[in-house]
């Protein structure tokens, strides 16, 4: 049975997440797209969503006021403003998809929360547990028993090492490493390429290699 759902960011991962939709769709019908919800996208972003073929219907709140609830799928990047965008269709009734592409690689005992999106290249290892609308960027890796919180971002080619836990709202950064064993509190922010070689606190900016924070 094909699932209807709305795609909520017309930004770059927004139409990465059409093309997860896509590649799931080119091995078994499962999603038909009813159109992008953004609440402020830029007149570049139009013209890429036209191009792709796809739709742009409105702001979350208008969306939410002239349909009923249905399946969405959650692609903004930013943590903090996902979970925001999060509460208003929840408190609506509304139902978070989660999305895995076929290209990615599930290790054993690896659970997954609501409303993650998935990308293609991803290696995602055994006894891993993901939260609540956590999204993991192409070709990211993560390690072994590795927990990720609720609203957490990792973008293109990151490595997260075994047994390491990243609190809620974290991005990690493109081609950024977490060393085996840390932690990495919320709201924090690891840099591109940074390398991390220990525990990070809550709501700091890590850059650098080392990494380093004020």
């Amino acid at each position: 049975m094909t699932a209807e759902l709305f795609v909520v960011g017309a930004g770059g991962f927004g139409r990465e997440t059409l093309d997860v939709i896509a590649a799931i769709n080119r091995a078994s019908d499962s999603f038909r797209v009813l159109g992008v919800v953004d609440d402020s996208p830029s007149a570049v972003n139009l013209g890429r969503l036209e191009a792709s073929g796809s739709a742009w219907l409105g702001t979350a709140a208008e969306v939410i006021a002239t349909h009923a609830p249905a399946g969405y799928a959650l692609a903004i990047g930013d943590p903090t403003a996902r979970r925001t965008v999060a509460g208003a269709f929840e408190a609506a009734g509304w139902q978070a998809v989660t999305l895995i592409h076929p290209a990615a690689v599930l290790g054993s005992v690896a659970a997954i929360g609501a409303g993650c999106i998935i990308c293609g290249g991803v290696q995602l290892s055994t006894n891993t547990r993901l939260g609540r609308f956590v999204q993991l960027n192409p070709n990211a890796t993560i390690g072994h028993d590795t927990d990720l919180g609720d609203f957490v971002s990792v973008n293109p080619a990151a490595v997260v090492s075994g047994e390491v836990r990243i609190d809620p709202e974290v991005l990690v950064g493109a081609g950024a490493v977490i060393l085996q064993g840390l932690t990495v509190g919320s709201g924090s922010t690891i840099g591109a390429a940074a390398c991390v070689t220990k525990p990070v606190p809550s709501n700091a900016v890590a850059k650098g290699v080392p990494a380093r924070w004020a």
